[in-house]
């Protein structure tokens, strides 16, 4: 497919600009429709990008034969109704994060773009950041060792959400983070939380994840902390990483410090022996590409070559499917919820 991939855009509210800017600086993209219902926010598409044609209903995207892929920006609650029909409608589809709102929605869109042979793309941004891709290279040439924690605090003052707790909205960050780091996905997840707004869903939670090989994940998230807060600790056998995503220059820290192996007789535990090891710390230069549009290139690159994205259904569905559980835990007050160890065929 040597033309340009025309892009329709659905919502243009809090990420929908982000989405179309980025579009429009890919050399193989061109967003071609923007649509929303509300009226001042299509006159800001316009006035931005006078090219750009606008509706208020977002059929008319779907119904326009030019139009090759759909990126969707809204509600949570929206997403699966948007993705199917137009997947249904041949096209390509980018969906925001979390993917869909139950596990049965998410395997539904897999099979319908599997069946059509159309690329289905999740919006795990973080995922693209150079940050995390150069955490991920770290991960899987063992450099880390053998990975015994991931530890991340990520609060704020802010942005509460009326449609979905604080796990929906912050937690799926550090879960498609997780989920694409890695070496396992999670077995069981445990996640106490609380509302301190009447009628309102939880606005702070905590989540532990358990994994096989000893690795334990926790997840803390707040909306109603003082300060602004994106912490994770990545701790290994050999080396372990401190990633601040709001320092502005050494975004990733990365320690030379363990423990070694106890040693002595295990019968008294006065007789073992803890070394520890501590050597120097190092910054690696990152990419500092917007994430947005690496992951944009991606989704064109992937819809031109027939391939698979990173941040595919199947991790999309993973991520819900950890959400719901986390969900179900904290409705029972950190009752362990087993994740359905049946994993969905690739």
């Amino acid at each position: 497919m040597g033309s340009k991939i025309n892009i329709g855009v659905i919502g243009y509210g809090y990420w929908g600009p982000n989405l179309v800017r980025n579009f429009a600086e890919i050399p193989g993209a061109q967003v071609t429709c923007v649509s929303d219902f509300k009226p001042e926010l299509l006159a800001k598409a316009q006035a931005r990008y006078p090219a750009i044609k606008v509706t208020r209903d977002s059929r008319d995207l779907l119904k326009d034969p030019t139009i090759d892929a759909i990126a969707i920006a809204t509600p949570v609650s929206t997403h699966y109704d948007l993705a199917l029909a137009a997947l249904q409608a041949g096209k390509h589809v980018l969906v925001e994060k979390p993917m869909t709102t139950t596990s049965e929605q998410a395997m539904r869109l897999i099979d319908e773009a599997e069946k059509r042979n159309l690329v289905l793309m999740v919006d795990h941004t973080f995922v693209y950041t150079g940050a995390v891709r150069k955490m991920h290279d770290l991960i899987a040439t063992k450099t880390l060792g053998d990975i015994y924690y991931y530890d991340s605090v990520r609060v704020n003052l802010g942005l509460f959400q009326h449609d979905v707790n604080v796990i929906w909205d912050l937690a799926v960050h550090d879960l498609s983070i997780m989920s694409y780091l890695l070496p396992s996905q999670p077995y069981a997840v445990s996640a106490t939380g609380m509302s301190h707004v009447p009628g309102e869903p939880e606005n702070i939670a905590y989540l532990t994840l358990f994994f096989a090989n000893n690795l334990i994940a926790h997840i803390h998230v707040n909306w109603l902390a003082p300060v602004k807060v994106r912490r994770t600790l990545i701790g290994g056998s050999q080396r372990m990483i401190v990633y601040d995503d709001l320092e502005p220059s050494e975004k990733l820290k990365i320690y030379d410090k363990g423990i070694t192996t106890v040693n002595g007789n295990t019968e008294s535990v006065y007789q073992m022996l803890i070394g520890y090891r501590t050597g120097d710390m190092w910054s690696p230069k990152l990419d500092v590409t917007e994430a947005l549009n690496t992951e944009g290139l991606h989704f064109i690159d992937c819809i031109q070559k027939g391939d698979r994205p990173i941040t595919d259904g199947q991790a999309g569905l993973q991520v819900v499917k950890i959400l719901e559980a986390a969900t179900q835990s904290l409705k029972q007050q950190g009752k362990l919820i087993e994740l359905n160890r049946v994993e969905v065929a690739a």
